[in-house]
């Protein structure tokens, strides 16, 4: 179990709020968040770059000149690989990066990477009413606060979307904002500081824990 100090919208201590996950063992939580994250990364492309071959390629079927005689290479297409507008040799093709992870190891590995972030954890109480309306400088504001330094990455974790803070967090570089049961391995990997709602810890307790 771990626990955090709960701080408030103005950055002063408000509370106790604590959260248990289990984890991997030591021995295999890097290689078991590792493949999770290599499988993030690898479902997220595409697989959409290709070429063509010289079969593929349109013209080239007359032979440019004769077989012998002319003194030059011999030349059966204007579209040899090694011609100018020719095909391309082992070019990339489409195909499917996708790779398979069990889904217990996939849920362990987010357990795992979460817990290993815990030094960078920020729990705020929830903001979203102290933003009557969408500004950026207030949740800027309110970030070096809660002692967010500007120049870090930061993924603030809600329980759920919230249109307000949502439209005063959009334009803050460096910040992402995703709800809780959106939480992906990169994502927490990736921040400098991570900022989560009580609510959203519990919302993570209740899907991810085990």
């Amino acid at each position: 179990m771990v626990d955090c100090v709960v701080k408030n919208w103005q950055g002063d201590d408000a509370g106790q709020a604590s959260i248990e996950l289990k984890v991997a063992r030591e021995e295999s939580a890097a290689h078991v968040v590792h493949r999770a994250l290599v499988r993030q990364l690898a479902n997220q492309r595409q697989g959409t770059a290709s070429t063509k071959t010289r079969a593929e390629v349109r013209g080239g079927g007359r032979k440019p000149w004769r077989q012998k005689g002319t003194g030059r290479a011999r030349a059966g297409s204007i579209r040899s690989p090694l011609w100018r507008g020719g095909g391309v040799i082992f070019g990339p093709k489409p195909r499917d990066y996708t790779l398979k992870m069990n889904r217990k190891e996939r849920r362990l590995a987010l357990r795992t990477a979460f817990q290993s972030r815990v030094a960078d954890l920020i729990v705020v109480e929830d903001f979203a009413a102290q933003l009557s309306r969408p500004k950026t400088r207030e949740m800027v504001q309110a970030l070096s606060r809660w002692g967010v330094e500007p120049d870090k990455k930061v993924l603030i974790i809600m329980a759920e979307r919230n249109e307000m803070v949502y439209l005063s967090a959009r334009n803050i570089e460096k910040l992402r904002l995703i709800s809780a049961n959106n939480l992906n391995v990169f994502d927490l990997l990736a921040a400098d500081h991570i900022v989560a709602t009580p609510a959203a810890l519990e919302k993570i307790q209740e899907v991810y824990g085990e």
